[in-house]
């Protein structure tokens, strides 16, 4: 294994680790209407799991109110009862046709609550990078050992396996930092 493809490597599972966070935290309410919230529940119809944005329409026609419009009015009662054990803090309103959710104002306690969860979820980020890094690590100083790579390709390697860390590590203080100030953001 060369340089070139663990560096490629590790970037590219470091870069997947931040995608799933971003995913993450687009689930996070912060007080206004996304349809983030409710795209990737999972509803049980038709005998199998699929996400309610596959079997509905997810819009928010205002800013805290989001409109769940299934495609078929017989699985309502069950995309209803999926927003419900999804535990996204806000209770479905049914009225036969639409599924409504209205967003109400989140409490200084709850975003305090939510801002710990999105210190949590960011810090398994920097632990799965942190392993990722690991990983490169062990994969540099093997080729090295079996003469793949030279003493200084090697010790290169590993400063740009660093710097690459440290660029993700920042990159996720960011995006929480963001999220932070947006969830308590009155």
């Amino acid at each position: 294994m060369n340089a070139s493809t663990i560096l490629d490597d590790c970037e590219e599972k470091m870069m997947a680790a931040m995608e799933a966070l971003e995913e993450a935290f687009a689930g996070f309410r912060t007080g206004k209407a996304t349809t983030s919230l409710v795209d990737n529940i999972s509803v049980e119809c038709y005998g199998s799991v699929t996400r309610v944005k596959e079997i509905a329409g997810v819009t928010t026609p205002e800013p805290r109110l989001i409109v769940v419009q299934p495609w078929d009015k017989g699985v309502i009662g069950d995309i209803e009862k999926a927003l419900q054990s999804a535990n996204i803090g806000i209770t479905p309103v049914n009225d036969g046709r639409v599924i409504r959710l209205p967003i109400p104002e989140l409490s200084e306690e709850r975003r305090q609550d939510l801002a710990k969860q999105v210190k949590k979820r960011a810090e398994e980020c920097k632990v799965e990078v942190r392993n990722h890094r690991r990983d490169a690590n062990d994969d540099a100083k093997n080729a090295k050992k079996t003469s793949d790579i030279t003493e200084d390709g090697m010790h290169d390697l590993l400063e740009g396996i660093q710097k690459l860390t440290d660029d993700y590590i920042g990159q996720i203080d960011d995006q929480t930092k963001t999220k932070e100030d947006d969830i308590m953001k009155v």
